[in-house]
């Protein structure tokens, strides 16, 4: 009997051994990538101002839909992070006034369950060590490359690159949950049009600052990145409200590229009391008018908000108004951009879309296509170490077991 334990032991053993060489390979093997010279950090700047929400001047009652973008649903096979269907999801976020509900599992292209028109083609990317996960939207087609150890922020920069090829554009998602998510990472990475906020705890948000101040301008969505419909707790504590016409994907492209929106953090109203839950969704705060006059940034609210705070360069509070229904703000030559952020007394947070500096004679907006470049001397000593590496795994794997 000793001597069975001691072979499935042995064998045990080498099985494990194998499984760690293979996993060894892969690590070192999917971490080519190039290595680039990236574009100068600068501040917003510009004789004009980038008012996401000018088409909303003169709007009297605005035709907000509520919308989360980050859904996860049960899909073929065994792995599966959700158990409940898209039917069943979508059905789910009905119940609390949602009108545009997408669903974004990993690597995989999910059908609408029930409108082809509604379909939006989006995938949650990345199955990597560090969760560097982002949604692609308006793909063909899933790619399932992925640096599976994005130690560098060359390797996270080559991954939006080459999802932005074949995408209409790109969400960097829930930062604060990224490994490796800093201040030097943030100020480099470029070519995501939407960030992904509130994400984890943090009501604040400062990695979007880090980027923003650097020049790197998003808009910001912020969702539930749902798992469990079935948790109080899990859903509906994150959405989006859209300036949009319909959930139909052309004219949700057209909105999230327009920033014409607010996010908004939800409390976990009755916790765990459904009924609590489905009421108070019917009510929330809501923004009543925003936008800009001249060089004043203002915001209206449809409840008296604990605190109205403008937010700009380097995540400086600029301004901070208390017990408010509305506030405004006169931004300063200095200013680069200026972002707004509402506490409300229950717990509810509204994030506003960032005015930003920048010349409208020469673009659109303040948002800058990737201009980094390719560094040809270290991108070719930099994967001649990983060939170096994965040849020094392959070796030391046949010294193990086959010598």
């Amino acid at each position: 009997m000793k001597s069975f334990f001691r072979k499935a032991g042995v064998v045990l053993l080498k099985f494990l051994g194998i499984v760690f060489f293979i996993a060894l390979f892969a690590i070192v093997a999917t971490s080519v990538s190039p290595v680039y010279n990236f574009s100068e950090a600068r501040p917003f700047s510009g004789p004009d101002i980038f008012n996401p929400y000018a088409s909303l001047e003169g709007v009297d009652s605005i035709p907000w839909k509520r919308a989360n973008f980050h859904t996860h649903t049960r899909v073929k096979g065994i792995f599966n992070e959700c158990e409940y269907r898209p039917d069943q999801t979508d059905s789910a976020y009905r119940k609390f006034g949602y009108d545009i509900v997408t669903f974004s599992n990993h690597n995989e292209l999910t059908v609408h369950p029930y409108d082809t028109a509604l379909q939006v083609n989006v995938y949650e990317h990345g199955i990597n060590i560090f969760k560097y996960h982002k949604l692609v939207f308006g793909c063909e087609s899933v790619n399932r490359f992925d640096n599976l150890l994005p130690l560098f922020v060359f390797q996270k920069q080559f991954q939006l690159d080459l999802l932005a090829k074949e995408s209409d554009f790109i969400q960097m998602n829930h930062p604060l949950r990224t490994g490796g998510t800093s201040e030097y990472q943030m100020r480099r990475l470029e070519g995501y049009r939407l960030m992904e906020l509130d994400s984890g705890k943090s009501k604040e948000n400062e990695y979007w600052d880090w980027a923003l101040s650097a020049g790197r301008y998003s808009f910001g969505l912020a969702n539930d990145d749902l798992h469990y419909p079935d948790r109080s707790g899990k859903m509906a504590v994150r959405c989006n409200f859209l300036y949009c016409p319909s959930a139909r994907y052309d004219d949700i492209k057209k909105t999230l590229l327009s920033g014409e929106y607010y996010a908004m953090r939800v409390p976990d109203y009755g916790h765990g009391d459904w009924e609590v839950k489905y009421a108070k969704n019917r009510n929330l705060p809501s923004v009543n008018k925003i936008g800009m006059d001249s060089t004043t940034v203002f915001i209206s609210l449809s409840q008296k908000a604990d605190s109205i705070k403008f937010i700009g360069q380097n995540h400086t509070t600029l301004a901070l108004a208390k017990d408010a229904y509305e506030a405004e703000y006169d931004m300063k030559p200095e200013d680069s951009y200026v972002r707004i952020t509402a506490y409300f007394p229950e717990g509810e947070v509204i994030y506003s879309n960032p005015f930003a500096r920048y010349d409208a004679s020469v673009s659109d907006s303040p948002y800058r296509e990737p201009s980094n470049t390719v560094n040809i001397p270290l991108t070719v000593l930099f994967n001649l170490a990983v060939l170096a590496l994965c040849t020094g795994v392959i070796v030391l794997f046949y010294k193990v077991y086959f010598k």
